[in-house]
């Protein structure tokens, strides 16, 4: 994973690199495995230099390097996998779990990162940030998505293969694919191959 203009480079199993963007910093943290078959191939956060990796590559403003233990990475881990329950029943439009709700919304009460204005008018981080605060973090951003306008624009990739959840802030609000250039563009291949067979 790379930080991008928008969104973050993923590579793929096949070697193949694309431009995915999740739409929202919580829907990234979803890139660092989870419960399930699929998502737990790809699991990072079995060690606090993977969530640390993936600090430096989301959309987090750059600079911010937390002292993370390893009780606070195991919060990540339950709030990231109560998440990924929470994102697939909005984009599916089903009831939200009301232990996966717990969960996020006791992450969410803790004490966010901080961002501070320095001298010269960039933005920097204050100082002491923890795991404790990254999650608050994270979780709050959660919080907003759900309820927030685009909370029935929470959407599950269009290809049959594809594990990935975004939120759709397009403007006209149609978007199917993780990224047009993996799954959009396969999908385009095989209708073309289809019309012309």
């Amino acid at each position: 994973m790379t930080r991008a203009a928008t969104g973050m480079t993923l590579l793929h199993r096949d070697g193949q690199r694309f431009r995915f963007d999740a739409g929202a910093l919580c829907l990234e943290l979803l890139l660092t495995g989870g419960p399930g078959p699929v998502a737990s191939r790809y699991e990072v956060l079995d060690r606090v230099d993977g969530l640390l990796g993936w600090v430096r590559d989301c959309r987090l403003p750059a600079g911010l390097d937390p002292a993370v233990t390893d009780a606070e990475l195991a919060a990540v881990r339950e709030v990231r996998d109560a998440l990924w329950g929470l994102a697939l029943a909005q984009a599916r439009g089903e009831r939200l779990d009301p232990g996966a709700l717990a969960v996020l919304n006791a992450a969410a009460a803790e004490p966010p990162l901080v961002a501070l204005v320095q001298e010269d008018g960039t933005r920097a981080w204050a100082p002491g940030a923890t795991g404790t605060g990254l999650l608050a973090t994270l979780a709050r951003d959660a919080v907003e998505l759900i309820t927030g306008p685009y909370a029935d624009r929470i959407r599950e990739c269009g290809a049959d293969d594809c594990a990935l959840l975004f939120a759709d802030t397009s403007r006209p609000g149609r978007r199917r694919w993780c990224s047009m250039d993996r799954c959009g563009n396969r999908h385009k291949v095989r209708e073309h191959r289809a019309r012309t067979s």
